[in-house]
């Protein structure tokens, strides 16, 4: 038995919550995680899981076992690391993640003038909305938008971004412009699904954050198509400013409802600080944190900088259709 790749598996299994989504995870047959555990556990001469048809969970000696394991795999990955010299100078991959649009914006220029400075350093950048687990996905570095919760992982903040409400100057020319959250039942809206529910829209009203209503004629699952569809005059579309700013800076799209936006999502880079990072990480860290804090100011004076909309046409009754 590999005691060692067994561990790994005990991990996994715990990480994913069942046996066979973390075969899946590790690409590897269900039997043989199944076999990896049981092997593990005549090793250990003790039960560590009890499974029903609808769960799994840790036994005690499962429970202090599985602690043990995480700590002599963080050990061994920290070994591994010396061994390679990652310690000594800046070299090795970094794998850093991101959310699409932020990352192909902002952090993938960033990621380039990084190469071009520490020849020694490769990036493996992943670029997705899916919140991954940095542990189990081996993830070195990410950027998370929004509160981060107490996941004993260390970060570093980088700035705030805002919840904007934005639409074509044709669409407005047409259609009016909202002055307050409660005229957009009255106009065609846009929901992209990751930021707000389809059918309801928070705003900051009388001091208080508060959910308002909308109908949503369109439902896109990425910021991209939102910004497409609100150029194209579908509608007003709820994105995020980051996502919308070289459209409003272009002229393509206006801001709208500014006086009522939530209070603003901070952004920050998520990582282990566990121990001395390595050159490689604490490299790009210092590179890549005061660039990105200077790019968010950047977007936040472009917007500022942009007029409110001054289109004057009354709304349509809300008899219309």
């Amino acid at each position: 038995m590999n005691q060692l790749e067994s561990m790994r598996v005990l991990v996994a299994v715990i990480d994913a919550g069942s046996l066979s989504a973390a075969g899946r995870k590790l690409a590897i047959p269900l039997a043989t995680v199944s076999r990896k555990i049981a092997q593990l556990e005549a090793h250990l001469k003790v039960r560590l899981l009890t499974r029903s048809t609808r769960q799994l969970a840790l036994t005690e000696a499962g429970r202090e076992y599985v602690a043990a394991c995480r700590r002599i795999l963080d050990d061994l990955r920290a070994a591994e690391r010396t061994a390679a010299g990652e310690y000594q100078a800046p070299r090795g991959e970094v794998v850093v993640t991101a959310p699409i649009v932020f990352g192909r914006l902002h952090l993938l220029p960033i990621v380039c003038e990084f190469l071009r400075a520490y020849p020694d350093v490769n990036v493996r950048l992943v670029l997705g909305d899916r919140i991954v687990n940095l542990v189990e996905d081996r993830v070195d570095l990410a950027i998370r938008i929004g509160a981060l919760p107490d996941s004993g992982l260390t970060s570093t903040s980088l700035g705030r971004i805002r919840r904007v409400v934005c639409a074509s100057p044709a669409y407005l020319a047409e259609e009016g412009t909202p002055r307050h959250p409660r005229d957009l039942r009255e106009h065609e809206c846009i929901s992209f699904e990751a930021l707000a529910g389809a059918d309801e829209w928070r705003f900051l009203i009388d001091g208080r954050e508060a959910s308002v209503q909308v109908r949503p004629r369109l439902v896109v699952n990425t910021a991209e198509a939102g910004v497409d569809a609100a150029i194209a005059g579908a509608g007003l579309s709820c994105v995020l400013s980051y996502q919308a700013e070289p459209a409003v800076r272009a002229g393509q799209l206006a801001l709208l409802l500014q006086e009522f936006e939530p209070a603003p999502l901070p952004v920050s880079f998520l990582y282990s600080g566990r121990g001395a990072l390595p050159l490689k990480l604490r490299a790009l860290l210092d590179f890549a944190a005061p660039l990105l804090r200077a790019r968010l100011r950047g977007v936040e004076a472009s917007l500022v900088s942009k007029a409110r909309p001054t289109h004057t046409k009354a709304r349509r009754s809300s008899g219309s259709t």
